[in-house]
């Protein structure tokens, strides 16, 4: 799990959170308003927006993002979180404990901390 968060806010545009998104060398940034977890914006996101309308890079995150993301609970072992993943077709999955947002897993983590067991 990633627990440096790289965030954004939902009137950021596309091409905004693609800047910070590349900065950080991630696929996903979490949409965030102050402390509440309202999105996630991932690199398929930034495609469907880019495939979709010419001028979606100046088109607010909240128009493209998955709103109000499932997350996934920070005691959750590898397997089953590699299963979910794997099943909802996720690459990227938020890790909270209740309304507490502590970080981000993704397929890469997952894959390399089985490899490792």
């Amino acid at each position: 799990m990633t627990t440096d968060l790289v965030t954004v806010s939902p009137n950021e545009t596309v091409a905004q959170a693609a800047t910070v998104m590349g900065r950080h060398r991630t696929g996903s940034a979490l949409v965030m308003e102050e402390e509440h977890l309202v999105g996630i914006f991932t690199e398929r996101d930034i495609v469907t927006a880019l495939g979709t309308d010419f001028h979606a890079p100046s088109d607010p995150v909240a128009q493209w993002m998955t709103k109000g993301p499932q997350t996934i609970a920070p005691d959750v072992d590898v397997d089953d979180a590699l299963q979910r993943m794997l099943s909802l077709g996720f690459r990227h999955f938020p890790v909270a404990d209740g309304d507490k947002v502590l970080g981000v897993v993704s397929i890469r983590d997952l894959s390399k901390a089985r490899v490792e067991e």
